[in-house]
């Protein structure tokens, strides 16, 4: 598969929940963005990809619960692409916070967030 993500990522493992309507799926994060995730699980050929899914998430130092609500980009046997559609404030705050520790570069991040918002308007 081509690389199309054009948002600096981050290399990141941690556990998640992955919900879509009665079905949840315990999950691992692989990577992360402000614009999607990258997770491993089992069972998400059960997932429906026309459907929206919820994630949680906790970075290990932090007690606050990230939720979102993200678009399937893309399944396989054990892998899930996805696009964050919808994200609370305090969620992308801490998302942002994050990852500007580890980018380490914030003109770089500035304009991800600047190009994130223009994605909302159109």
């Amino acid at each position: 598969m081509t690389e199309k993500r054009r948002f600096s990522r981050i290399i990141y493992q941690a556990p998640a929940q992955l919900e879509q309507r009665d079905l949840r799926l315990n999950a691992t994060i692989q990577d992360l963005s402000l614009h999607g995730l990258l997770l491993q699980a089992e069972g998400l050929d059960t997932l429906n990809p026309a459907l929206l899914v919820d994630v949680g998430f906790s970075f290990h130092q932090s007690e606050q619960e990230i939720t979102l609500t993200a678009q399937i980009v893309d399944v396989t046997q054990d892998q899930i692409r996805l696009k964050i559609t919808n994200i609370g404030i305090e969620s992308i705050s801490q998302l942002k916070r994050f990852i500007e520790l580890n980018v380490g570069n914030n003109e770089l991040l500035n304009r991800e967030l600047d190009h994130l918002s223009d994605l909302g308007e159109k």
